[in-house]
Order: C-alpha cells, then structure tokens, then sequence
C-alpha cells in the first residue's frame, strides 16, 4: 500500500499522461481541484476529450449556469465552457480520453 498527497500533484491532476502521476495512462486523466470563492479558468474547449466535472462542494458557474454539490456536468468534444467558483468549491474531474495538448483557450490555436 502506498500513501500519496493531493497537493503533491500538478493543480490536483493525479491520474494521466502527466508527470508527476500515480498512474501514466492515455486513457483518462483524473483530478481533485479546490477552488476559492471568485476562482474562475479561462474559457477553453477540447477538440478530441469528454470533460466530467462532479461538484463536490460548494457552488460554481460553468458557461453560465450555476451547480450545486452532487451536480455532474458533462462537457463534451467542441464545447467551450468557462468555469467560476461562486464561493468555496471542490470539483473532482475525469476528462477522457486522456488526450495531450487537448486544450485550446478561446480565441488562441483552433478558433
């Protein structure tokens, strides 16, 4: 058995074609992210990945439209979403496949 930190990882990405990984996978990416209140990541889309977003906690808006914990979002290929924290929130993230370099920010390389 081996034990591991969540702060250890890269914004809390643990699982995928990353490093540092617990697993180095292709097929799926994984992250626990934490996120204060007024927290927001610029809008982007994947061309190639499904996004799963699960809020864990707290409350935030995604293009939009606000969730609430226990809320999942499926964002999928070609969709750009823009995410905000409304107030103190964690997110727990399966993006797959785990395809590199998949993340194109709004108005840079494939608009």
């Amino acid at each position: 058995m081996k034990k591991y930190r969540l702060d250890d990882f890269t914004r809390g990405w643990f699982v995928g074609d990353f490093s540092p990984t617990i697993i180095r996978t292709q097929d799926v990416e994984v992250a626990v992210q934490k996120f204060e209140a007024g927290t927001e990541e610029a809008e982007h889309v994947h061309k190639v990945a499904t996004e799963l977003t699960l809020i864990l906690s707290g409350r935030v808006e995604i293009s939009g439209v606000e969730y609430q914990a226990g809320e999942i979002v499926e964002i999928p290929p070609g969709e750009y979403a823009r995410f905000k924290a409304i107030e103190a929130s964690t997110t727990v993230v399966v993006k797959y496949p785990g395809a590199k370099n998949d993340k194109y920010l709004k108005g840079h390389q494939c608009d």
